[in-house]
């Protein structure tokens, strides 16, 4: 081996609720797979025995690298080659302190319990590393030193098989922040602190849902003067839950100051179930967030649930810390709840916050206590929420047990309701769920808004670290792990982007290079992929005759693809006014000339012909 340097909580009362939860978790432990098996690489010919864990050890048997030094002692480590290290005080100032549970795209990994100084991570190189079970994907927790660090690695199956993938780390002085899943505000050297952000990266690869796996192969490093490291690894399992509503995190922005008070987000489900559990997202955050109790109910009207909220738990506990880029997936709740039904979700939040992840371009009224007001989370009554929040902050996911699964939805303001009727979900995805609840023939999928306004496809908006008030979200390519390929359930992906990319500069082969590579990524993790033509923007006032032509190439490539996608919805078709096809037909325009209106989102989603959203559907 290269390079070895240095050495169920308090809550739902009752043995009724408790006997609908065992029911619940049994139905759970007996659901397959939702989604269909992914393409992977081409299978080595030769079939050896059939796999076992033999051979395979844990990840911290191969740890031959210390890259986490105490301030107090910096010299101690060396994660580059150059004696620079990450701090153990940064780390923990973020959530990632030893042992620390971090849930990254959907999987749940264990950073390094290591003391500063000791060996903390494997130079990648072929180890075999104890990875079993069934899921879809693999997660690594990575660094690349030297440059970024790609290499070649193997994914063992139990009946014999393998397959190879391909990872790269960034480079973690100066790979991507958009893609980070965390970044340091400094790194340790012999002499002392060295301020500018270094990061950490969560890759995921993809694997045959089919087929359990026996354990993974780590990468080999072609580079010479390039490491991979890796701290983490584990296998995303595979689910039998649907996701019913989602939000994706467009930025980071300042909020409030809330302090000791309630949010009360509204939300509608698409699909429903006879339980639930959340999501919550540290998503951009550089420290840890504290949420204290949280609750879950239907909607009477306003702020006002129909009846006591059910509490909601983590892990068995009332409250949770989500660390800095991570994620909290809640304990299964058993609340029935029927496709397009409203609820509400309340948290509070017990200590200060004054940025948070937020989603903005909220159609609808979230709430809020005044600070100091304490928790008001088991509230039936929208009294006490007398202010109105304009964002959903933390909250990205909702789940129902069973299901389908579901189509995910990527999109820019369009998807994501500006120029909808504001609290009146009309939004085309929307519009598509109600069709599909409406009907038999085609199974109901959850639909599941990813759109952020003002995104783009290849270039980002917000840069994806810091307090900011651009919240145009980081580009499609570089949130499709988070909002497309980690959402639960998620068979399909609807991709309807690009006007922002045109309007802004990009050129078409700019646009067209972002969307091959989010239908080879998707793919390439089992989902079908549905791509729009982009609707005109003619009279808006930087709509121009060279942004249209530009706009016009990129619909010509999705139109006549050559078999990148699965299926192409001709969006363009459906909203232009046949007089002029450089502008939305009036009848469909919200009155800005970009954004349609109800009617115009209305006639997207019923565009749609169901049967293409089918996983299995032919192309």
């Amino acid at each position: 081996m290269r390079g070895a340097w240095n050495g169920p909580g308090r809550g739902w009362g009752g043995r009724r609720r408790l006997a609908v939860l065992l029911l619940v978790t049994g139905l759970v432990a007996g659901l397959g797979a939702v989604a269909t098996t992914p393409a992977v690489a081409a299978e080595d010919v030769s079939r050896p025995p059939a796999e076992s864990t033999s051979g395979a050890r844990p990840l911290a048997h191969y740890f031959d690298n210390a890259g986490i030094s105490d301030d107090s002692a910096p010299g101690a480590a060396d994660l580059d080659g150059s004696g620079r290290s990450l701090s153990a005080q940064a780390l923990a100032a973020a959530g990632w302190s030893p042992g620390a549970r971090l849930t990254v795209h959907a999987t749940a990994l264990t950073w390094p319990d290591t003391r500063p100084g000791r060996p903390d991570n494997a130079i990648a190189d072929g180890q075999r590393v104890q990875v079993s079970g069934r899921g879809d994907a693999v997660t690594f927790l990575v660094a690349g030193t030297g440059g970024p660090a790609t290499g070649t690695g193997r994914i063992g199956y139990r009946d014999g098989t393998r397959a190879a993938y391909t990872l790269t780390a960034p480079d973690w002085d100066t790979g991507p922040l958009a893609t980070k899943a965390v970044a340091l505000p400094y790194g340790n050297t012999p002499g002392g602190q060295r301020s500018g952000p270094v990061r950490l990266y969560a890759v995921t690869v993809p694997v045959d849902r089919a087929r359990p796996v026996a354990h993974v192969e780590l990468p080999r490093v072609a580079d010479p003067a390039a490491r991979l490291h890796v701290f983490a690894v584990a296998l995303r399992h595979g689910t039998g839950w649907t996701g019913s509503w989602s939000a994706s995190t467009s930025g980071y922005a300042p909020v409030g100051p809330w302090e000791d008070q309630t949010l009360r987000l509204a939300v509608r489900a698409t699909s429903g179930g006879p339980a639930v559990r959340l999501r919550l997202d540290n998503t951009f955050a550089a420290r840890p967030v504290a949420i204290g109790r949280v609750t879950v109910a239907l909607r009477s009207s306003g702020a006002a649930a129909r009846t006591t909220p059910v509490p909601v738990s983590f892990g068995g506990a009332e409250e949770v810390r989500i660390p800095a880029g991570g994620q909290a997936r809640s304990d299964a709740v058993a609340l029935r709840i029927p496709a397009g039904a409203e609820l509400l979700v309340s948290m509070h939040l017990p200590e200060p916050v004054a940025a948070a992840p937020v989603h903005t371009a909220a159609t609808g009224t979230n709430y809020g206590t005044a600070a100091g007001t304490g928790d008001h989370t088991g509230d039936a009554s929208g009294a006490a929420f007398t202010e109105r929040v304009t964002v959903w902050p933390f909250l990205t996911g909702i789940d129902v047990v069973g299901g389908p699964g579901s189509v995910v939805a990527l999109g820019d303001s369009i998807t994501d309701g500006v120029g909808s009727t504001s609290g009146a979900n009309r939004r085309w995805p929307d519009v598509l769920a109600d069709r599909l609840a409406a009907q038999s023939a085609v199974p109901r999928y959850g639909i599941l808004n990813q759109g952020i306004s003002a995104n783009r496809v290849a270039s980002d908006r917000y840069t994806g670290d810091g307090v900011s008030t651009d919240t145009g979200g980081v580009s499609a390519r570089n949130r499709l792990d988070r909002d497309v390929l980690a959402q639960t359930g998620a068979h399909t992906v609807v991709v309807f982007e690009g006007v922002n990319d045109v309007r802004w500069g990009a050129s078409s082969a700019d646009v067209i290079a972002g969307l091959r590579d989010i239908a080879a990524r998707s793919r390439a993790h089992g989902l079908r992929v549905l791509v729009a033509t982009i609707a005109p923007c003619g009279g808006y006032r930087d709509c121009t005759a060279d942004v249209d032509a530009r706009r016009q190439e990129v619909n010509a490539f999705i139109r006549d693809n050559g078999g990148t996608f699965d299926g192409v919805l001709d969006f363009d078709a459906v909203l232009r006014d046949p007089a002029d096809p450089a502008r939305l037909l009036p009848a469909y325009d919200s009155g800005d000339h970009l954004h349609p209106g109800d009617a115009g989102l209305r006639a997207v989603a019923e565009s749609i012909d169901l049967d293409l959203l089918r996983p299995d559907a032919a192309p």
